[in-house]
């Protein structure tokens, strides 16, 4: 699994972890903000971005997928940040490969399993009649007959793609990743107690990371902060930039004992 990625900056390694219909595209203004301190790697998962397709979809797979990375990529161990589907893929290679992670960063995302709904989501997608797109625009056009909110279609659009031919497609695997949702919103079971200096950081407004959450992540790590960004959602980075990148830098730069 030769995972597509990019690369910026000088340091400490620092991987950054897209979530569930993301790609590294959504990260990219982060890792040029964070490459004066680190050498960041912002990667596509498998099934997303120019990552290559396969017809599995798994949190052991990825995390897997992340060791051979690392690996590849001559990293013995390095910092962690996952956000949603990325945040649960660093938690279950927490849980086999702790060796390897510096310090874990969690944005938004908890280990339980969640109810999500992305009914609308599959269907405004599977909506899109790629045949007939000639200009974004058209593929913007047939979203918003389904989604309304802006910043969904807007992330959405993010994972189109213009082939040489002129024609579109979308860059993650969706037929797969439709069938594997079950897999996408499965809960990882936390099986030890993790003693690298991890942070979680949620938004005020996102049900995502709830007092019962805590709890069970106060349980299993014992060098654990949380950052609460109050006014922001589950796409806290994008939405709080500033304090999202603040919180990153302060606890990365911050000496933590093991």
């Amino acid at each position: 699994m030769a995972l597509n990625f990019k690369v910026s900056g000088t340091g400490p390694p620092l991987i950054i972890l897209h979530g569930f219909l993301g790609s590294l595209d959504n990260w990219q203004t982060h890792a040029r903000a964070l490459s004066d301190m680190a050498t960041v790697y912002i990667v596509d998962g498998r099934n997303h971005g120019r990552s290559p397709h396969y017809p599995e979809h798994s949190y052991a797979l990825m995390a897997e997928d992340l060791k051979a990375f690392m690996e590849e990529q001559g990293i013995a161990k390095a910092s962690l940040l996952g956000h949603s589907m990325g945040g649960k893929t660093v938690m279950e290679f927490a849980n086999r490969y702790p060796e390897m992670i510096e310090k874990l960063i969690i944005a938004d995302i908890s280990p339980r399993q969640y109810t999500w709904n992305y009914d609308r989501i599959f269907e405004a997608l599977f909506y899109v009649k790629l045949d007939e797109v000639e200009q974004r625009s058209d593929a913007e056009r047939m979203l918003r007959e389904k989604i309304s909110e802006e910043g969904m279609v807007q992330f959405l659009l993010k994972s189109l793609d213009r082939n040489p031919d002129g024609s579109y497609e979308w860059k993650m695997n969706l037929a797969v990743l439709y069938q594997k949702f079950d897999e996408v919103i499965k809960g990882i079971e936390l099986n030890s107690i993790y003693p690298f200096a991890t942070l979680i950081i949620r938004g005020g407004k996102s049900k995502y990371v709830e007092e019962k959450d805590i709890e069970n992540y106060q349980a299993h790590f014992s060098n654990i902060e949380i950052v609460t960004l109050e006014n922001a959602g589950h796409w806290l980075h994008a939405e709080e930039p500033k304090e999202f990148l603040d919180a990153v830098r302060r606890f990365l730069l911050e000496k933590h004992k093991s």
